[in-house]
């Protein structure tokens, strides 16, 4: 428990805190860069942006010994990534316009083929004599053990950047996210702005590479967007929201790793992503699963309640027990069913409401307005004094409600 709280305070040594630092930096700019994405409905993408930087990472190792170097290179690798990376994006954009394939199908073909060619040549790459190839396999999974502070520079630098272009061009994204044919019509070049934010994904999927490995950066991109969707319906605060969360993944998992180091990074970091998004699935106000569980239950006793009463008022036995226990626990029942004089009034309200909403269809006839009729809406809600003292006059003096 003490390595953790030293970690969480920076205070596990300088690599920890490096990991940290640059992992939280990497999070917010996935949550943010990834938000349009999810919003576009091709998270997918991602995933084939990922994999398409493998091949570019044992080029570029190629190519820098070819030219005398040790080919470790950091920015020499992430630039071969980046190349590669936009190329499979490009593919995936031609394929789907020019031809008759989904784009599901043009990213599972782009996907596979850009794996399956770095898998060749990181295997070639291994086999080379020249050149230092020991840890080019941690681009797949991530690797933290030898992250520098120029690793962490590129990361923030980055980062920022990704972040920065998305606030900057959030409107444009924003429309063609939710409305690209309405985006087209207000002048803007769809496809342009589809490529930015492939851009913008591909940006923080290479500089993410060193730390979480490109099979795991496609999570970070994903799932705080996905989550911070359960805490708003704008999309302004969900870019800031999704970044928050994957920067706060970084940070947690980050530590987690340090105080346990047996435990890999980039893995703890999408599993604490991934926790948060089981929270915010459960304890989200509006959208979670709890409080979608009590609403149902409000509603099923307004329902039950409304049908107590409107039994009360025939004068009909409240033969359901979970009704007749309701209207008993606010005091407009007795035990045996009989009403009570609150019960009695509120009985006749509910049911000179049905008549008054039975007046006010033959008043008005625009279905937006009669059409809010659900039964559990108060009539007051909807119309004015004035027109519910019309719709009296027409019904005549109220009927009383009797015992049962």
């Amino acid at each position: 428990m003490n390595a953790f709280f030293e970690a969480l305070i920076l205070q596990a040594g300088y690599n920890a805190a490096l990991v940290a630092v640059g992992a939280a930096l990497l999070g917010f700019a996935a949550g943010s860069s990834g938000t349009f994405l999810f919003l576009r409905k091709r998270a997918l993408v991602s995933d084939a942006v990922a994999h398409a930087t493998l091949p570019g990472v044992a080029l570029a190792f190629m190519l820098m010994v070819a030219l005398g170097g040790d080919g470790r290179n950091l920015i020499g690798l992430l630039a071969g990534s980046a190349i590669t990376a936009w190329i499979g994006l490009l593919l995936i954009e031609w394929i789907s316009r020019r031809t008759r394939l989904a784009e599901d199908a043009a990213i599972g073909a782009v996907l596979g083929v850009f794996f399956g060619v770095g898998i060749v040549l990181l295997t070639i790459v291994q086999s080379m004599s020249a050149g230092r190839q020991a840890g080019l396999e941690s681009f797949l999974l991530g690797s933290t053990a030898g992250m520098l502070f120029q690793d962490a520079v590129v990361i923030a630098v980055g980062g920022s950047l990704a972040v920065f272009a998305t606030w900057l061009m959030r409107r444009p994204m924003t429309l063609v996210a939710f409305d690209s044919e309405y985006a087209a019509a207000m002048g803007y070049n769809v496809r342009r702005i589809d490529l930015l934010m492939m851009g913008l994904v591909l940006a923080v999927t290479v500089i993410g590479l060193k730390l979480v490995g490109l099979i795991l950066i496609v999570a970070m991109l994903i799932i705080p967007a996905v989550t911070a969707r359960f805490w708003t319906d704008r999309s302004g605060r969900v870019i800031w929201i999704a970044g928050t969360i994957g920067g706060l993944s970084g940070y947690l998992g980050a530590v987690l790793s340090a105080s346990a180091p047996a435990l890999p990074t980039g893995p703890i970091i999408v599993l604490v992503a991934a926790a948060l998004f089981v929270l915010s699935l459960l304890l989200a106000p509006r959208r979670g699963v709890l409080a979608a569980v009590l609403r149902h239950r409000r509603f099923q006793r307004r329902v039950h309640r409304r049908q107590g009463l409107l039994a009360l008022a025939a004068r009909h036995a409240i033969r359901e027990t979970y009704t007749l226990r309701l209207l008993t626990k606010e005091g407009l029942v007795r035990p045996d069913g009989v009403p009570t004089d609150i019960g009695r009034a509120q009985a006749a309200k509910v049911a000179r409401d049905e008549r008054r909403w039975d007046v006010a269809r033959e008043i008005h006839q625009d279905a937006g307005l009669t059409g809010r009729y659900d039964g559990l809406t108060p009539i007051e809600e909807v119309f004015t004094a004035d027109e519910i003292a019309e719709f009296d006059r027409r019904l005549g003096p109220p009927v009383a409600v009797g015992g049962a």
